[in-house]
């Protein structure tokens, strides 16, 4: 593998593993944010699908579809399909808490927020196991 692209799927992993990072920190404050943190899973997960997809060379649309994601990575590694469930719950949280009106929720339970959480670091820790260890930081 090229040093570039070594760089950018560490980039992609360095980003979910920020993104991760940021919704346990937002949800475990003194004052939880669980609207922001909840968003943070979701691209977690997203941006750690992205990485096994760029280091196996599988273009992918900039959308937040974990589900569409899933089935490209699935392409790969048919173990991704235990992914699906995961990633039909988490792909709303892109959308649904971000922003006011009606057709919005205000904040998650802290049971969704668990929940997110646990899947958000069950879809980084399977994609990190399957890239090479050089690729990780």
């Amino acid at each position: 593998m090229d040093e570039a692209k070594k760089e950018l799927v560490q980039s992609w992993l360095i980003k979910a593993e920020h993104d991760l990072g940021s919704a346990e920190l937002l949800a475990n404050s003194t004052t939880p944010y669980l609207d922001t943190a909840i968003y943070h899973c979701q691209q977690a997960a997203e941006k750690a699908l992205k990485a096994f997809l760029v280091y196996h060379d599988i273009a992918f649309e900039k959308k937040h579809s974990l589900s569409i994601l899933v089935d490209l990575c699935r392409q790969i590694d048919s173990n991704f399909q235990d992914f699906q469930d995961a990633a039909s719950t988490l792909t709303p949280y892109a959308t649904v808490y971000r922003y006011p009106g009606e057709f919005f929720e205000s904040e998650p339970d802290p049971q969704q927020m668990k929940e997110a959480l646990e899947l958000a670091r069950l879809i980084l820790d399977f994609a990190l196991a399957r890239l090479p260890q050089d690729t990780r930081q």
